[in-house]
C-alpha cells in the first residue's frame, strides 16, 4: 500500500491498476484487505486522477461485497461524499462502481439500522 501514498514516485497508476486485478480474486481480495487499504482508497478516490479514482472504487466494490467490516470502515471515513460525487462526474467504469458501492452501503445501513 505505501506505493499508493507516494504520488512522486509515479508507480501509484501501476499499483492501483494492478490491486483491481488483484481485489477481482478472492485471494487478492483476502490479501489486499489485510493490509488495511482503506483510508488510502478513500483519500485517492477524493483526491486523485479520474483513472486512479476509477481504480480505487474498483478495489472498494471488490473488497466491500459482502464484507460489513469493510463497508462499515469505508462509512466512518467519509466515502459516501466522495463515491456520490464519482458516481456522477467520474468515467463510465467509475460511475459504475462508484452506484455499486453507494448501493451496498445502503443495503448495510438498512441492515444495522431496520
Amino acid at each position: 500500500m505505501r506505493f499508493l501514498k507516494d504520488a512522486g514516485g509515479g508507480m501509484v497508476d501501476e499499483a492501483l491498476a494492478i490491486l483491481a486485478i488483484l481485489a477481482s480474486h478472492q485471494e487478492g481480495k483476502l490479501a489486499i484487505g489485510q493490509a488495511e487499504p482503506l483510508p488510502v482508497l478513500v483519500e485517492v478516490i477524493k483526491t486523485a486522477s479520474p483513472r486512479n479514482r476509477e481504480n480505487a472504487a474498483a478495489i472498494l466494490w471488490s473488497l466491500c461485497t459482502g464484507d460489513a467490516q469493510h463497508l462499515k470502515a469505508a462509512r466512518e471515513l467519509g466515502v459516501e461524499e466522495a463515491l456520490k460525487e464519482l458516481s456522477q462526474n467520474g468515467t463510465d467504469r467509475a460511475k459504475r462502481k462508484a452506484g455499486n458501492v453507494l448501493e451496498l452501503l445502503q443495503r448495510f445501513e438498512v441492515a444495522v439500522n431496520p
